[in-house]
């Protein structure tokens, strides 16, 4: 078997001999007329009218029989057969495409429609140019890229062989799309806020942190857009959302990544209760309109939203799930003793509410298969949300569960200035003691609402996870064209 620097010297080789023969082996122009797909879906009208026509793709199959040549010419999710025959065309391009024309390259075919024997739709080419020579071989046609890493790392090649890792980012297209349909029809506004932040909030995690020279100023990668879209409410919009990118200084996993794609939206004089119905309205949405159903599959279940989804409190899960009778009263050291038992790892600074957290995490939520909303969380697990008035030991917050994988975080957002600043005094002490996913004191953010934030109800819906639950998908990483990947030397 050649080597890849010999099958590459032999396709400059074929670069060279395009040359001479005068055709530019990168043209700025294509006469292209139609895709391969519009001429496939009007095949009987353009073959009974015998019209030439020009199309254009990537070569990915090449079959020569001596005068005769067939190929599969792809574009997009269409391939058609092309037919080369040489009586029927200029000797020397025909020549010159059995010499020069490889797997992988893109070209353009002028001629007109016909069916074969065996009711294959093809074209039958007169004329034909390269458009891009290929000096790279694809990955072999029944195998595809083999290692998985390598089909992350090099998504376009993942694209080209596979019509159904196409068919997932267009799919995650559409999701998005539809996304703003709903939010653009509730007379959400959409927003754009800054991605480099002085002060990290919004969120609990470890920022990316990079230096602005003309300023000499030290800036972070936004964890969350939340205080900034708070801030427009405080100015007088109603309701804004954002769609954009996230940045978090953490591990990868099968449903992380450093960089990811979230949705926010806030909603004044709204309370979590009406986001709880507008979100489960979406998701609904979201499932029909891309799957024209109420099921859909994940794994070896399938998730049906077509029924009113579950309502648990969160410290329900741990006796329904881990046999944990008394979460309500169980001291920190009773939360690290439990963590034991389920092969949680236990920091020495990590808070109560981050060990009952990383317990649910592993012994709770992957069992939780259709939609449930999970509410009534202790106070300390968000500093931004509002405490229950009837219960002021849990906030006024809840997130959606499918398929074990959290898709919605949401609360009635906490609007006292005072209250706020207590909650910040309390994540400045944990960062203190050493917890890395804290929300650090913004005095900007309080200066702020000390003007009147109004009583609102904000979510946040992960757009990647959203993508990997309605396209049947277990790694986050497969629903992302350029996930963050090692080095390749390392």
């Amino acid at each position: 078997m050649a080597s890849l620097e010999e099958i590459r010297t032999e396709r400059l080789k074929k670069r060279a001999l395009l040359k001479e023969y005068g055709m530019n082996p990168y043209p700025i122009a294509t006469k292209r007329s139609l895709s391969v797909a519009s001429a496939l879906s009007s095949f009987a009208k353009y073959s009974r009218d015998h019209k030439k026509m020009t199309l254009a793709g990537r070569v990915m199959a090449i079959r020569g029989q001596g005068a005769l040549v067939f190929f599969n010419l792809q574009d997009d999710e269409a391939v058609m057969q092309g037919f080369l025959k040489r009586d029927e065309m200029d000797d020397k391009l025909f020549a010159l495409f059995q010499d020069v024309i490889d797997v992988g390259d893109i070209i353009e075919c002028t001629g007109t429609l016909f069916m074969t024997k065996r009711k294959e739709r093809t074209i039958q080419v007169k004329e034909w140019k390269i458009l891009s020579k290929s000096l790279r071989p694809l990955p072999d046609k029944w195998h595809g890229l083999q290692d998985v890493e390598e089909r992350f790392r090099k998504r376009y090649l993942d694209m080209i062989m596979s019509s159904e890792v196409r068919a997932r980012f267009k799919l995650r297209s559409k999701i998005i799309t539809e996304i703003r349909n709903l939010l653009n029809d509730a007379d959400y506004l959409e927003v754009e806020t800054p991605l480099l932040q002085s002060l990290a909030g919004g969120a609990l995690a470890e920022p990316f942190k990079t230096h602005h020279n003309a300023l000499d100023i030290d800036l972070n990668l936004r964890i969350a857009p939340e205080l900034y879209l708070k801030k427009l409410l405080v100015g007088g919009f109603p309701r804004v959302y954002e769609i954009g990118r996230n940045f978090r200084n953490e591990g990868i996993d099968a449903t992380h990544n450093p960089e990811f794609t979230m949705l926010e939206f806030y909603s004044a004089y709204e309370t979590c209760a009406s986001q709880m119905a507008f979100v489960e309205k979406l998701i609904k949405t979201l499932v029909k309109v891309v799957h024209k159903s109420t099921r859909i599959k994940s794994g070896e279940d399938t998730i049906d939203v077509s029924k009113k989804f579950a309502v648990v409190s969160f410290l329900d899960l741990f006796k329904r799930y881990a046999s944990i009778d008394n979460p309500e009263t169980m001291s920190r050291e009773d939360w690290r003793l439990a963590s034991e038992r389920f092969g949680v790892k236990v920091e020495t600074h990590n808070s109560i509410e981050k060990i009952m957290d990383n317990v649910y995490k592993k012994a709770c939520r992957p069992k939780i298969i259709q939609p449930t909303f999970i509410i009534d969380y202790p106070a300390g697990f968000s500093p931004f949300a509002k405490k229950q008035e009837a219960n002021p030991s849990l906030i006024d917050r809840f997130q959606l569960v499918i398929g074990g994988i959290e898709v919605v975080n949401a609360f009635s957002e906490l609007n006292d200035p005072l209250e706020q600043k207590a909650r910040y005094e309390e994540q400045d002490i944990k960062k203190k003691g050493g917890e890395g996913d804290v929300s650090p004191s913004d005095e900007d953010y309080l200066e702020a609402i000390e003007y009147g934030l109004p009583p609102a109800g904000g979510v946040g819906i992960g757009i990647d996870r959203v993508a990997m639950i309605l396209s049947d998908t277990r790694n986050i990483r497969e629903v992302l064209l350029f996930p963050t990947m090692r080095p390749q030397s390392e």
